[in-house]
């Protein structure tokens, strides 16, 4: 048949067992035959193998039959290959936590994670940072390229991001070209140079789009969590502190402990990182093969 792939004299006479994908463990089919002796007919999902080898999902039905004598004669089974449904749902349960366009968990999980750091910073007494990340003049390349090659710098710039991560931290899409990530156990000392990582990576990056390399950069805003703090106000005062940036002159860094950090101004030179202030400013969109900075 055409869902299996065996023919019907591969399968008459035969044991049901030959199809068994050994998904399913003993106690599975204890229950599922205990039911059909009780009720008569059983009811659900199974996971079978193909005369491939491929394993996949089936509606499985099978029903008890009675002779005239009032005994059990034989059973019939029927099913329905049920792998688009499956894979209809998986997505729909996918995107329902994550991004559609970046695959980074979206704001529904993210709050969740959020929710579970703060929790166990409170318990273990560690800091617990949170940076607020947004794309700067994003609008301007959306206008000069098109929606599509947008979309391409946002993909871009989350796979930078998440590599820019520590095991364990995480970021999600927030929205448009906002990004905002959970840094947990960091010290102050080293939180300034993750979050500059993130500016100085995306900045290193480009997006080539004819014969034009779009760079852009990004402006963060950074906290660290208080004992009173809750998923709101964290993020509240992380979004406040990355506008600040943007009102700064954007591409830098701006947080709320000026004794532990440099505020609106850039970082300076750390353990390999240049300061991006001393850079020449950025120039306009360029053409004919030039480097369009944003």
């Amino acid at each position: 048949c055409q869902i299996t792939g065996f023919s019907r004299s591969e399968v008459i006479g035969n044991n049901p067992r030959m199809m068994k994908s050994d998904r399913h463990d003993r106690s599975f089919y204890t229950s599922m035959w205990g039911a059909i002796r009780s009720k008569g007919f059983w009811q659900g999902e199974v996971w079978d193998r193909r005369k491939n080898g491929e394993v996949y999902p089936k509606w499985l039905t099978i029903n008890t039959v009675h002779g005239e004598d009032g005994e059990i004669s034989h059973y019939v089974a029927s099913f329905s290959d049920i792998t688009e449904v499956k894979a209809k749902q998986e997505r729909i349960e996918y995107l329902a936590h994550y991004d559609a366009l970046t695959d980074l968990p979206n704001r529904m999980l993210f709050h969740e994670r959020l929710t579970r750091a703060i929790a166990a910073s409170r318990r273990s007494g560690r800091t617990l940072a949170l940076l607020f990340v947004d794309l700067d003049r994003f609008k301007e390349i959306n206008d000069t390229y098109g929606h599509h090659s947008g979309d391409l710098v946002l993909k871009m710039v989350a796979q930078t991001l998440a590599h820019a991560l520590r095991p364990g931290d995480v970021i999600c899409r927030w929205g448009g070209e906002e990004f905002v990530a959970i840094i947990e156990n960091v010290s102050y000392k080293t939180l300034p140079m993750i979050a500059n990582r993130f500016r100085l990576l995306v900045e290193n990056s480009y997006l080539s789009v004819g014969d034009e390399n779009i760079r852009v950069s990004v402006s963060v805003g950074a906290t660290v969590a208080r004992l009173e703090d809750t998923v709101e106000t964290l993020l509240h005062r992380a979004d406040q502190l990355m506008y600040k940036s943007k009102k700064a002159g954007k591409n830098r860094l701006t947080t709320d402990d000026p004794e532990a950090w440099e505020g609106l101004h850039p970082m300076r030179a750390e353990e390999g990182y240049t300061d991006p202030g001393t850079k020449p400013a950025r120039k306009p969109i360029g053409r004919k093969g030039k480097i369009a900075e944003l």
